[in-house]
C-alpha cells in the first residue's frame, strides 16, 4: 500500500500567469490545493524535488502531507503540467482527502507467470487489454500496482478484472468482467513475394 510522503512548501501571496512566472525563477514550482469544503490554497514545492518525485513513480497515486509554515495538510496529487521542452514541472494539482474519503486514482498492472503460461510456450504472446484500473478506494490503502498473472493459460485465454484482488472497502469502476490480458497466436509469417521473371525479348528472326 501506499506510503504517506512528506513535502515542505511555502505560501504563495499572489497567483496569475505573471506570479507564477515569477515563482519558477525562483527555482520553485507553483501548486494549488483544493477540495475538501475549503479555498483553493496556493503554494509554492522546490522544483528539483518535485521532479524527482514526478519521475520517481507512482507520484498520482501517492499520499502526501504537504506542510505549510507548520500547519500540515493531507493529500493526493489530481494532475501536473511538464514544460514541454525541458520537462521541469511547471504547475501541481493537489487534492485535500480526509478520514473515511475515497478516491478515483488509476493504480497500473504488472503481468506476471510468463513463465507457466502453456500458450507463450507455444509461441504465443501477452497482449495487455487494459495498463491499468481505475478504482475507488481510501488514500491509505492505494496500492503500488497490482498483479495479474497468465500462469496456466492456453492461447486464447484470458484473465479478467474479477481476478483482481482489491484492497479492502476498494471499488472497482469498470465491469469485473472487463478483459485486462490476454494470450493471442502468434503471428503468421509474411509470405515472400513471388517476383515474376520478365519474360526475355525474343531474339529477332533473321532473314
Amino acid at each position: 500500500m501506499t506510503a504517506v510522503k512528506q513535502i515542505e512548501a511555502s505560501a504563495r501571496a499572489q497567483v496569475g500567469k505573471g506570479a507564477a512566472r515569477a515563482v519558477r525563477r525562483q527555482g520553485l514550482t507553483p501548486a494549488v490545493i483544493y477540495g475538501g469544503g475549503d479555498a483553493p490554497e496556493a503554494i509554492a514545492l522546490d522544483s528539483n524535488k518535485t521532479r524527482l518525485l514526478i519521475y520517481g513513480g507512482h507520484f498520482l497515486t501517492t499520499l502526501f502531507e504537504i506542510s505549510v509554515g507548520g500547519k500540515k495538510t493531507r493529500v493526493i496529487p489530481r494532475d501536473y503540467q511538464l514544460d514541454p521542452v525541458k520537462d521541469f514541472p511547471i504547475h501541481v494539482d493537489f487534492l485535500r482527502v480526509a478520514a473515511g474519503q475515497t478516491v478515483k486514482v488509476e493504480v497500473p498492472i504488472h503481468v506476471i507467470g510468463q513463465d507457466a503460461s502453456p500458450g507463450i510456450k507455444n509461441g504465443g504472446a501477452v497482449q495487455i487489454v487494459e495498463h491499468s484500473l481505475e478504482i475507488d478506494v481510501e488514500p491509505e490503502l492505494i496500492p503500488e500496482f497490482f498483479e495479474v498473472s497468465v500462469a496456466g493459460l492456453e492461447i486464447g485465454g484470458s484473465v479478467d478484472a474479477s481476478a483482481i484482488k482489491l484492497p479492502a472497502g476498494a471499488k472497482l469502476t469498470i465491469g469485473s468482467d472487463a478483459t485486462i490480458a490476454t494470450i493471442v497466436p502468434p503471428m503468421a509469417e509474411e509470405a515472400e513475394p513471388v517476383v515474376e521473371a520478365a519474360a526475355a525479348p525474343a531474339a529477332d528472326a533473321k532473314a
